[in-house]
């Protein structure tokens, strides 16, 4: 167990100073083997090494919560929206969002990456994207803090 000492004696293994949340680690582990699977069984997924598919994980994992942000923001948006055209506007904006982040993942790819990354087409990536949500959903509600018991010591 890594931990510091506390000022009543104790050990604690919260690090206050933590710059990187343990969760946006185990995000990147997650990305790092979704890609790895999809550059072995997707002939249009390429990674000249597995430092590339380190880094191109990190990217897409930051690409990804900038989306993310967006798409709450957008949400809110069409939610606060009382008129018809305020809906439709955000809708928009939000089908505008979720197709050109896609565009936008394999241009950023390319640009950092050139030759040496990629990761196909449109429906490559979003099929990409999709299993890195899924899987990060599904790693982090393995990883999740067990829920008290809801009856109580009954």
């Amino acid at each position: 167990m890594v931990g510091h000492r506390t000022d009543n004696g104790t050990v604690s293994t919260d690090n206050p100073q933590r710059r990187v949340p343990a969760a946006d680690i185990i995000d990147v582990f997650v990305y790092v083997v979704v890609l790895n699977l999809a550059v072995q069984f997707v002939p249009a997924v390429l990674s000249e090494t597995f430092t590339l598919s380190l880094l191109t994980a990190v990217l897409l994992k930051a690409v990804l919560e900038v989306v993310v942000a967006l798409k709450g923001r957008v949400k809110h948006l069409f939610k606060a929206a009382v008129r018809p055209v305020g809906k439709v506007a955000s809708g928009l904006l939000l089908w505008l969002l979720l197709v050109g982040s896609k565009f936008a993942v394999l241009e950023l790819v390319a640009l950092v990456f050139g030759d040496q990354v990629s990761l196909g087409g449109f429906w490559a990536v979003t099929g990409l994207i999709f299993a890195l949500l899924l899987s990060r959903a599904g790693v982090r509600w393995l990883l999740r803090e067990p829920n008290p018991d809801p009856l109580g010591d009954y």
